[in-house]
């Protein structure tokens, strides 16, 4: 026998599957988007690729990473990213190159795409500033299946849909030392038109808004044992207010990080950071969301994988704190 807490869970269940379901098609229905169509990432001061091109060499080494991330478990449809990177210095100390490629779903849309970079370095005796450009593509579609909606003929069910590849670029400045670093960056500057749909002979799209990102963070070390670790992105896109994450961690035995993130969308993140050895990290966070969400669903989760391969052979700046 069916309970009254059982109906009321999935009368809520089936709400927010609802709700997921007009994001896509707004997603596809609409000029301007009042959200970020940049993926979120908690860990964002691990991967710092997918936000500022000016990052590409900056490790010394040929570095890669591998993040995967589920926002609000228990919720059908809610947002999942996959996110991998590549980039390295090259012989000429001045260069850098990446590439970083994604594939992001939320309710019924897709939306994927691959970033090549290209970064030049300004060597200072202690301290470096590079100035990074991504060039590549982005694609979006929507699965129609996915789509639940109480109107039986609704004309996007049914209206054409000109799902395309289009160019896209970005650019970054990255100023960095062992110690400390800051960044400004903007992403998606073609602002591209996608998803093109007809309905009623009318044809609506989305427009990718340029984004911008400043980011800056620092190492102090407190003892012997522990470094402590302060950073901040500020992300900015029109018609939607501005965000930021704080985040403040602590390294222990130049082994293990332990941190903790707010975002001022009322969300905490808690990480967490294992260097398993010189070449290979492994990162956690868990995030509570403090709004309408959070009794519905178990929080979000994030896990990273990152690799360091040192195919140059160089003296390396150790440790490395970013």
């Amino acid at each position: 026998m069916t309970t009254p807490t059982t109906n009321n869970a999935s009368n809520m269940n089936n709400r927010y599957i609802f709700i997921l379901s007009l994001l896509g098609l707004f997603f596809i229905n609409t000029l301007k988007v009042s959200a970020q169509q940049d993926p979120l990432f908690s860990q964002y001061m691990f991967n710092k690729l997918a936000v500022n091109p000016g990052y590409a060499g900056s490790r010394d080494v040929l570095t890669l990473d591998a993040l995967y991330r589920y926002q609000w478990v228990n919720i059908q449809g809610a947002p999942q990213t996959v996110s991998a990177s590549v980039h390295s210095p090259l012989n000429n100390p001045h260069l850098g190159v990446g590439l970083n490629v994604y594939h992001d779903a939320i309710g019924p849309s897709i939306n994927q795409g691959a970033m090549a970079t290209f970064s030049y370095k300004i060597l200072f005796p202690n301290s470096k500033l590079s100035f990074g450009i991504q060039a590549g593509y982005k694609y979006t579609d929507v699965l129609w299946s996915r789509i639940v909606t109480g109107e039986s003929n609704d004309p996007l069910l049914t209206a054409p849909m000109q799902n395309k590849a289009v160019p896209d670029a970005a650019f970054g400045i990255y100023y960095y030392s062992n110690k400390y670093y800051v960044g400004f960056s903007s992403k998606q500057l073609l602002q591209n038109q996608m998803g093109i749909v007809s309905v009623n002979g009318k044809e609506e799209f989305t427009k990718l808004l340029r984004h911008f990102y400043g980011m800056a963070g620092a190492a102090f070390k407190v003892s012997d044992q522990v470094v402590f670790r302060p950073s901040v992105l500020v992300k900015f896109v029109q018609n939607a207010p501005p965000q930021m994450d704080l985040n403040a961690s602590f390294q222990f035995a130049g082994t293990f990080w332990v941190g903790a993130s707010y975002r001022t969308e009322k969300a905490l993140s808690l990480m967490t950071e294992f260097n398993v050895s010189d070449n290979l990290r492994v990162g956690y966070s868990y995030d509570i969301w403090f709004n309408e969400l959070l009794s519905s669903n178990s929080g979000s989760h994030e896990i990273r994988l990152g690799f360091d391969f040192d195919i140059f052979k160089r003296r390396m700046v150790s440790p490395r704190y970013f």
